[in-house]
């Protein structure tokens, strides 16, 4: 009897779940032909592949070789009105790689005039008698005009003209003391010693070409769940979709599978044709790491596609909807500006920015070897803003079928 009881539960089970297997194969099988389908529209798409592999090669490779942070052969032209052994020599000091003096001037105002044309970033002028006030003990001065246009470039222009009259001066006045400059090293002094980590070399090509990887991510990652939302619009495909028994949630994220196999596609090429081929920058972290946390932050991005879908009535729309909504992601995301140089309330307002915590996860698995114990507070951050951004998207996909 006991086995009866055993074999009849076992079958009733069987009978219950074999349904419940049979809808989730069905749904699968859906799920399958629903991205394909993505796939194939997207391949026929000539213009957009055309884009997607500019983006993803030529300009990265722009961002890193063509956008420099350090000052290098910056364009000096001197105005000598003392023309003497100490000029001459305070003159050579300004040399490559980081000034290039390209001449020399008559007259002060042609000085203001090359910087006013933009033609010239540093005006040395020295003045006259000043060998003679070097020698007699009494104090001069050298007047270094620049062109601050770009205010970085301008700070680092005036570091480096501060540091070589400084180290003139100094090294002047020792000699006029008669105090050997190798003495000094005796003396009692505190050394500083720094180690420079993750680009021992401060090479900008490193930091550029990833910030811009990850911009050209998080724009398609916008821009194209939301185009091929606004596709099926236009060609009037939406109603043909709503009276198949496909469900909303099997309408949209076929969508943003397809699209997320696209973006990590032209990823693997920039990463492996751009960053590590052009630039040898080093993936000290790992890549399989890395490759989650970028489809994570597809799908936390997908959401707001989803949400301009919604809105947009074409794909002029939903391409402008789309930039408007990458420009706050970029400035409020850290990667131009260091967080401690906004304002309090900007700093507050970064954290709804899912391309904050992925540019940190980011560094911090390509060039700081990172793994999930380190990152796991920016992997939570996108992960929750991710769940809320494709719940509303989701939400006003619902809204607008019903």
């Amino acid at each position: 009897m006991r086995e009866n009881q055993d074999i009849k539960f076992a079958g009733d089970l069987l009978e219950s779940v074999t349904p419940l297997y049979g809808r989730f194969v069905v749904w699968l099988r859906r799920l399958r032909v629903m991205t394909v389908k993505e796939l194939l529209q997207f391949s026929r798409d000539g213009a957009l592949i055309l884009f997607m592999v500019y983006a993803f090669t030529f300009d990265i490779y722009l961002a890193g070789s063509g956008v420099k942070l350090e000052l290098h052969m910056a364009s000096t032209v001197v105005h000598d009105n003392d023309r003497s052994f100490s000029s001459r020599e305070l003159i050579d000091r300004f040399c490559p790689p980081v000034f290039n003096v390209e001449g020399s001037i008559k007259r002060g105002s042609e000085g203001i005039r090359l910087l006013d044309e933009g033609k010239t970033m540093v005006v040395l002028d020295v003045p006259p008698r000043f060998q003679h006030s070097l020698l007699s003990g009494r104090p001069t001065h050298v007047q270094v005009l620049l062109d601050a246009s770009n205010s970085v470039l301008g700070m680092f222009a005036s570091s480096f003209c501060r540091r070589i009259v400084e180290s003139f001066g100094f090294q002047t006045g020792l000699k006029r003391l008669g105090v050997d400059p190798r003495q000094l090293e005796r003396a009692p002094r505190v050394k500083d010693s720094y180690r420079v980590w993750f680009n021992p070399n401060q090479d900008d090509r490193w930091f550029m070409s990833i910030a811009e990887l990850l911009n050209i991510i998080t724009l398609f990652a916008i821009l194209l769940p939301a185009c091929a939302m606004v596709r099926e619009k236009e060609r009037g495909t939406v109603e043909q979709l709503l009276v198949t028994p496909l469900t909303t949630f099997q309408i949209m994220i076929p969508k943003v599978l397809a699209m997320a196999a696209v973006i990590l596609a032209g990823t693997s090429i920039s990463l492996f044709g751009v960053l590590r081929f052009c630039f040898d920058v080093p993936f000290r972290g790992s890549i399989l790491l890395f490759y989650a946390i970028t489809l994570l932050y597809v799908f936390t991005t997908a959401g707001l596609g989803l949400v301009i879908s919604t809105i947009a009535r074409n794909l002029g729309q939903a391409g402008m909807m789309a930039i408007i909504t990458y420009g706050p992601m970029i400035f409020l995301s850290g990667a131009w500006t260091p967080p401690e140089a906004m304002p309090r309330f900007m700093r507050q307002l970064m954290l709804l920015s899912p391309l904050h915590y992925y540019i940190d996860a980011s560094y911090g698995v390509l060039l700081k070897g990172a793994g999930v114990s380190l990152l796991r507070g920016s992997i939570l951050g996108m992960a929750i803003l991710g769940g809320g951004l494709f719940g509303l998207g989701m939400w006003r996909m619902r809204r607008q079928f019903q």
